[in-house]
């Protein structure tokens, strides 16, 4: 890969030979890390600290000088795109993301505008900028995205949920508004991500946080239908590189098959779906990524290690698996046991690539 002195990732993700494992963690730059938080405290709110390029790129960079990650990913949150949409985001200790103006009737959606990325996210995007630059081509930058679906179950939530009760409704009873929504909001990705990938990121994620909360027949019409038209809007071409693309659905191992047929180069597995049977079921059509249970890092070292070969062993030979975690690290970690995780990786995966 041009411009890249460690390109084990992307080569990975486009299954090409490699001689070990790459490894990266979802939410990898985070309040696990004392130098996260004490950059978090200067920037004097979580929104703040996204905002401001320069410190999202210090909180970006901050694990790879402890880690020998594979990758680094960009810091940002899956909510921009609804707060430059207006719905006015914040961020409460212990609560977690509200916004100030959610989707409560047909008029909110009529009125949504897709917001254009230089403009109402011109700070991420001077984010990507200034990460790629700073990395100088150590590893790769991984840009992402909420999924449509994700995102609209926020935005008509008003925050988080554990029914789900109002998105479900306006899914059910006007179908014709969600899908209103849903072709706004990918158009809105789509957009986003190409600019993320025009600034610099060198793969893109979309996180379909909340698709595993669906049928399956709604799973297919709500949440992998738009997932599938924001990856056939991408520009994966750039400056003759091929920028491999990731979807992640939580709690979507159902599904495997059918996320496999919809064009994404990577499928990211959460903790509850085992990885050779997943392998079985894709075949060689997809990568793979994960899928280590979270928690497991809250164990000893000695333990770790053997999880992490447990992992290793399921995959098994050849190219194609990324190692992550099945879902973000908790914010309670012991940042020694990401290195313990780390060091399983690089010691025990090379004999799967031989």
């Amino acid at each position: 890969m041009q411009n890249l002195i460690n390109d084990t990732f992307i080569r990975t993700l486009l299954k090409q030979p490699v001689t070990r494992t790459p490894i990266w963690m979802m939410r990898q730059a985070g309040r696990y890390l004392p130098e996260y938080r004490r950059v978090r405290e200067k920037a004097g709110s979580f929104m703040n600290l996204c905002t401001s390029p320069e410190l999202a790129c210090e909180v970006t960079l901050q694990p790879l000088e402890r880690y020998r990650f594979d990758a680094a990913i960009l810091f940002s949150d899956i909510l921009t795109i609804p707060d430059a949409m207006g719905l006015g985001l914040t961020f409460t200790e212990g609560e977690g993301p509200k916004f100030d103006k959610p989707i409560t009737r047909a008029e909110d959606i009529h009125q949504l505008v897709i917001p254009d990325p230089e403009v109402e996210l011109r700070y991420v995007i001077d984010a990507v900028r200034l990460i790629r630059r700073e990395l100088n081509g150590r590893v790769p930058l991984i840009g992402f995205s909420g999924s449509p679906w994700t995102l609209a179950t926020y935005m008509v939530e008003g925050g988080s949920s554990k029914s789900f009760s109002k998105v479900k409704a306006l899914m059910y009873e006007q179908p014709q508004l969600m899908h209103e929504l849903l072709d706004k909001l990918t158009q809105s990705v789509a957009s986003y991500l190409n600019a993320q990938i025009a600034a610099g990121a060198q793969a893109v994620m979309v996180f379909d946080t909340w698709g595993g909360i669906l049928s399956t027949d709604d799973y297919l019409e709500f949440s992998l239908r738009y997932a599938q038209k924001v990856r056939a809007l991408l520009n994966t071409q750039q400056d003759g590189q091929q920028i491999p693309t990731i979807l992640f659905s939580k709690g979507g191992g159902l599904w495997l098959e059918e996320m496999a047929a919809s064009g994404y180069d990577a499928l990211g597995l959460d903790w509850q779906t085992d990885i050779h049977t997943a392998r079985q079921r894709v075949g060689a059509s997809v990568a793979l990524q994960g899928n280590l249970d979270p928690a497991v890092l809250y164990a000893k070292p000695e333990v770790i290690a053997e999880k992490v070969q447990n992992i290793l062993r399921g995959f098994g030979q050849g190219s194609g698996h990324v190692f992550n975690l099945g879902h973000g690290i908790m914010p309670d970690m012991n940042p020694e046991h990401v290195a313990a995780m780390v060091e399983a990786v690089h010691t025990f995966s090379p004999q799967y690539h031989l």
